[in-house]
């Protein structure tokens, strides 16, 4: 029994020292980044940012390997079947990592199937409008919409895109109506807004911020407590009176579940130098971009705002009864 005993001891211990040794020598061949998006979207754009500045600081070869389809479910799928081994990284967002488990069966667990990295970047959407509206600022365009149930037009980017759900947070806010009018993306709804044939839409700031300085449409509010660095001139929706409707379309970086501490801290040191990087930092603002502060870049912090965040928004959507067909 003593010697059945020593032995698995000294196997456990050779094991233990065998996963410490890999640790330290990671990584040893390049890493995948699963992007769940199309290439040239926001997503892949923030995922070459960061793909760049990380395979510098960890001295391989960081390659984004776009994996579509199902509003970014099929990519962050793919991320929690990899092996638990530190070479597949995926990045993901609200969407994906939030709404989607609300409108969607997913085949994994969005907060047990994954091991946190670090939160990345939030980008608040935008309140904009048609040039013909009207109203002059928030609280008179609130005003208009509950004087006109069901007939104000609200632009969206498909069923349970974030335009979407900002539009029914927007509607439970305020206790009015308005039309959803869903698109097949972002760019479509806005060249719509653009044309006048629809009447307001939220959208993330990078996407809009260029249409309201060219005088294309209206800005009413930034869905932040603070406003944008980018578009300092747009009011926060604290400061144009319809307060605590916070909306941010945040990434962040998750690894399969099951990978060693020490590599999930060895990424967490790499994306919080990458993020600390004053030209990955200018490129990210350029995108309308807020980089978290230092406390809320570690594993942890990113973990609890996960949830937070599923505790926030599922009910809303649920009691709203968004789905995808």
């Amino acid at each position: 029994m003593h010697r059945l005993l020593a032995a698995v001891a000294w196997a456990a211990a050779l094991a233990l020292a065998s996963t410490s040794a890999s640790a330290q020598s990671y990584p040893t061949r390049p890493i995948t980044l699963v992007v769940p998006f199309s290439a040239g979207g926001p997503t892949d754009t923030l995922a070459r940012i960061l793909a760049d500045r990380l395979g510098r600081t960890l001295g391989q070869t960081v390659v984004v390997d776009n994996t579509t389809g199902a509003a970014g479910s099929v990519g962050v799928g793919r991320v929690a079947r990899a092996a638990p081994d530190g070479y597949t990284l995926g990045i993901g967002h609200w969407s994906t990592h939030v709404v989607n488990g609300a409108v969607y069966k997913l085949p994994y667990d969005l907060l047990n199937d994954f091991e946190p990295v670090a939160l990345v970047a939030s980008n608040p959407q935008l309140l904009v409008g048609k040039k013909a509206v009207a109203a002059k600022n928030l609280k008179e365009l609130v005003a208009w919409v509950k004087d006109n149930p069901d007939k104000v037009t609200v632009g969206t980017a498909g069923v349970g895109a974030a335009s979407h759900v900002s539009g029914v947070y927007f509607e439970q806010k305020i206790g009015g109506k308005v039309q959803f009018v869903p698109y097949r993306g972002a760019a479509p709804a806005m060249q719509d807004l653009i044309a006048g044939q629809i009447d307001i839409m939220f959208d993330q700031a990078a996407n809009s911020i260029p249409q309201v300085r060219a005088d294309k449409i209206k800005a009413y509010a930034v869905t932040a407590r603070k406003r944008l660095a980018a578009a300092p001139e747009i009011p926060t929706v604290d400061e144009a009176g319809l307060p605590g409707l916070y909306i941010s379309v945040w990434h962040g970086l998750w690894l399969p579940k099951g990978v060693s501490r020490d590599i999930v801290a060895r990424l967490n040191a790499a994306v919080v130098e990458a993020v600390s990087d004053p030209v990955v930092r200018e490129k990210f603002a350029a995108l309308g971009q807020e980089i978290p502060p230092p406390a809320q870049l570690t594993p942890e912090a990113l973990h609890a705002y996960h949830k937070a965040e599923i505790d926030l928004w599922w009910p809303l959507i649920k009691t709203a009864g968004i789905k995808v067909e």
